[in-house]
């Protein structure tokens, strides 16, 4: 289907090159000559488009969505279609990268308590410093409120590390219910089953190769690669630490979930801290997923703010 802006050059191309008439070039490409006259009175607009720039600059892997979230939370009036028309007109649309091929299947719903430190999950991620020289991150996720509660980069990092890391994760936040994590040499080594006896968590280990058991951390791994890793060169470790910390403050505290209905995580887990919402198992089935209510202008699904529910 042809737009208007299409049948004006077409129109223009004709008068131009062929020397044909207006009337006769309208004729031609079907188009109304009230239409091809048409000039918009649109305001340039031009603040609100150096600043969605600015802001899809800073941060390249956000599409129109979570931009109109971060400019409504500093004021910006704009409904979200007219965000969208400036975003496609300044050719900001994230480039998608190709995903894996997805299981089929059905998964049996999960339900926890809807209650921060419920279950936590853990997994590593790698990637190398300028150098060459590879490191790995201890990621350590809050599965309910999305919150990441740790990224520890280093060149190695053992069982016994991992133990210590929690200890002192526990000593600050308080014990989860439960651990979640693959079979990696690290979780399941001495020092980690001893923790979790001396803790009182429960751990429970995934399905060898099937890593969306793990779904949570598997986002979230997803999401820091493409929004930091992959944007971003290490010089050195500490150059790594820094960078890290700072995004992972960032998407704690700044940038909008939306699975959480465009609430940050922070905000989120404080939300449920007061109002002290529970799920509950009933007879092994879950009511129909409903999602949070969503900002002004951002259609989603519908889910009790009540229930969550892993599969």
């Amino acid at each position: 289907m042809v737009g208007p802006a299409a049948k004006r050059e077409a129109v223009a191309h004709l008068r131009g090159v062929l020397e044909v008439s207006e009337r006769r070039a309208c004729s031609i490409v079907a188009a109304d000559r009230k239409m091809i006259r048409y000039r918009s009175r649109r305001p340039p607009d031009i603040e609100l488009r150096a600043h969605l720039r600015e802001l899809a600059n800073q941060r390249r892997r956000f599409g129109y969505r979570r931009l109109f979230i971060l400019l409504r939370a500093e004021g910006e009036p704009s409904g979200i279609n007219r965000i969208y028309r400036l975003y496609r007109e300044e050719g900001l649309a994230v480039r998608k990268r190709r995903s894996r091929r997805k299981a089929v299947g059905t998964r049996a719903p999960i339900l926890i308590d809807a209650k921060p430190n419920a279950r936590w999950s853990l997994d590593f991620v790698h990637d190398q410093l300028a150098c060459g020289r590879r490191f790995r991150i201890l990621n350590i996720a809050d599965d309910v409120t999305r919150e990441c509660l740790a990224a520890i980069p280093d060149i190695s990092i053992s069982g016994r590390r991992v133990a210590r890391e929690l200890t002192v994760l526990i000593a600050g936040r308080g014990k989860p219910r439960m651990i979640v994590s693959d079979n990696g040499t690290e979780f399941t080594s001495n020092a980690i089953l001893r923790w979790s006896k001396e803790h009182q968590v429960e751990w429970h280990y995934i399905a060898p190769g099937k890593p969306m058991q793990n779904g949570y951390i598997e986002s979230f791994n997803g999401r820091m690669r493409d929004e930091l890793l992959n944007e971003s060169l290490f010089l050195d470790l500490n150059h790594a630490r820094q960078i890290i910390a700072a995004w992972v403050t960032d998407y704690n505290t700044t940038r909008p979930h939306s699975s959480l209905g465009y609430r940050t995580p922070a905000a989120y887990a404080d939300h449920l801290t007061a109002t002290g919402h529970r799920a509950a198992l009933l007879d092994g089935s879950a009511r129909c997923p409903v999602a949070h209510t969503a900002p002004k202008s951002v259609s989603t699904a519908l889910r009790p703010q009540n229930w969550i529910v892993f599969g």
